[in-house]
């Protein structure tokens, strides 16, 4: 069951988190999607989308999927993330991430994002990370 909404979510990281990337398009059990509208600023020689801005998004949207489980928490960080990029990045089309939280424990969270570019169903990168949750209290 989530605890925070997609519109919650994004009210919390405009005060935390003000200069991520990308739009929250959802939020449910274990899972967010959200969308980067590529400009130029995200595009590398040959017209494909960059690795940082992919890993960017991949980033922020797990945060959010993990921010939808436990709540507001701006201290849950990433401690590692590694990325597979699979095939280009259009650079004419939105990125699209969809983040799935594969574990949840009192300390760590791990999951993956699959990216793909807007109206592909082949996925551009596969990203796997893991966060580390500051301490709960379970009153």
């Amino acid at each position: 069951m989530t605890v925070m909404t997609a519109a919650a979510i994004e009210d919390f990281l405009d005060e935390v988190f003000p200069h991520r990337q990308g739009t929250i398009e959802g939020v449910d059990e274990m899972r967010a999607t959200m969308s980067l509208a590529i400009e130029d600023e995200h595009l590398r020689p040959g017209a494909c989308v960059s690795g940082p801005s992919m890993m960017g998004l991949a980033d922020v949207c797990l945060y959010v999927a993990i921010l939808a489980q436990v709540g507001p928490e701006p201290m849950a960080v990433t401690t590692d993330l590694t990325c597979h990029f699979l095939r280009r990045a259009r650079g004419d089309r939105d990125l699209i991430a969809n983040a799935r939280v594969v574990k949840l424990g009192r300390q760590l969270a791990v999951g993956e994002v699959e990216l793909f570019s807007a109206g592909s169903d082949e996925p551009v990168a596969i990203v796997t990370a893991t966060y580390v949750l500051p301490d709960r209290d379970d009153d």
